[in-house]
């Protein structure tokens, strides 16, 4: 039996949520749990967007150490628009989808020449860097609690089990998304919000939902049928493209030659060891050498696969000793004790180690 939007007890479903998140929603560096709010706590708007930001496409766990240490060192808007861009990418290193920084560091400097008040309309959010539908959404609800239809991986999980949606993702997200929004709960739409996205994540999980804890099982179509696991639908995955590359570590001493990268594309504006274009297409002796940065004694010393988002790479690692009075054209001489303060990415680091430096 099939449990259609409107005849879903949605009253009912949103009490029986909200009471659950009231026991045992999790306790979050950025978030003000009830009893809190009940006490006159009110989230900090640039706190709650500094976390969304970071949890774009990021785990929890993986996000609060970075969460923490930019709060302490720029605990306002204002501090960290009137940053040094260049420590700002540093402090990011390492978290991934580097856009993200470049458009943090932006939206910071627009909401600072704005009067340094994050706004609350949804015109307003989007309108800032970096900020897209889901964003201003969940800072709508979590920081000002106004009625918001806060849709992530999560949500999208619960809703395709709740109503067995068959429809598989990425096309089934308007439809999931339409589901959410007869959900969602205008009484309290901060709390709701963070309540089914923790459902999400700690009970209705990818692989081993804990049906026996979940405050929504008794309507729930998928949990009925015994096929939690198979929702969401996902179509099948295609490999995704590989693509070429060389990397030239260049040592003198106890120093390493990096540069910035271009400020577009992927990693844009973050130190790298410079290489050579990725490309599908392996890149031969001859036709890397011609992209080193001098003709010496080059040596391949090991490779690297890192994994984006809609590619692999495989880099080639080379290494050699500059000439005596080499000079680089770009870029610089950094100490190998110090690259943790340079904020190379992780990849970087990868290519780094594969050169035993």
């Amino acid at each position: 039996m099939r449990h259609p939007t409107n005849r879903l007890p949605v009253p009912a479903l949103r009490n029986a949520l909200l009471e659950w998140y009231d026991r045992e929603g999790r306790a979050l560096p950025w978030r003000v749990r009830p009893e809190d709010r009940a006490r006159g706590a009110r989230p900090d708007p640039y706190a709650v967007w500094l976390s969304e930001i970071m949890l774009q496409q990021t785990t929890v766990s993986s996000a609060t150490p970075y969460y923490r240490r930019f709060l302490a060192r720029w605990p306002t808007v204002q501090d960290l628009a009137a940053a040094d861009r260049d420590d700002v990418l540093a402090a990011w290193a390492g978290l991934g989808y580097y856009a993200r920084a470049r458009n943090l560091f932006a939206c910071a400097g627009a909401v600072a020449d704005a009067g340094g008040e994050f706004p609350s309309s949804e015109e307003a959010l989007l309108a800032l860097p970096g900020v897209g539908p889901y964003t201003a959404a969940a800072i709508r609800a979590v920081a000002f609690d106004a009625p918001a239809n806060v849709v992530d991986g999560n949500v999208e999980r619960v809703v395709a089990r709740l109503h067995a949606v068959g429809t598989p993702l990425p096309q089934a997200k308007a439809e999931l998304k339409a589901l959410a929004a007869a959900l969602a709960d205008p009484r309290r739409p901060g709390d709701y919000a963070q309540a089914i996205m923790d459902l999400g994540a700690t009970v209705c999980s990818p692989k081993s939902p804990e049906c026996t804890r979940c405050p929504l099982s008794r309507w729930c179509q998928a949990h009925e049928e015994g096929l939690q696991a198979d929702y969401p639908r996902r179509a099948a995955r295609t490999a995704g493209p590989v693509r070429r590359g060389v990397a030239f570590l260049v040592v003198r001493g106890g120093e390493i030659w990096l540069r910035r990268r271009p400020e577009r594309g992927l990693l844009g504006g973050m130190m790298e060891v410079p290489s050579t274009p990725w490309r599908t297409e392996r890149w031969d002796d001859g036709s890397a050498l011609d992209r080193a940065p001098f003709r010496g004694d080059w040596e391949p010393c090991g490779e690297v696969r890192h994994v984006f988002t809609h590619f692999t790479l495989r880099i080639d690692v080379w290494r050699a000793p500059p000439p005596p009075a080499w000079a680089p054209d770009e870029g610089g001489f950094h100490a190998l004790d110090g690259l943790s303060r340079v904020g190379l990415p992780s990849l970087m680091i990868k290519v780094v180690k594969a050169g035993k430096v």
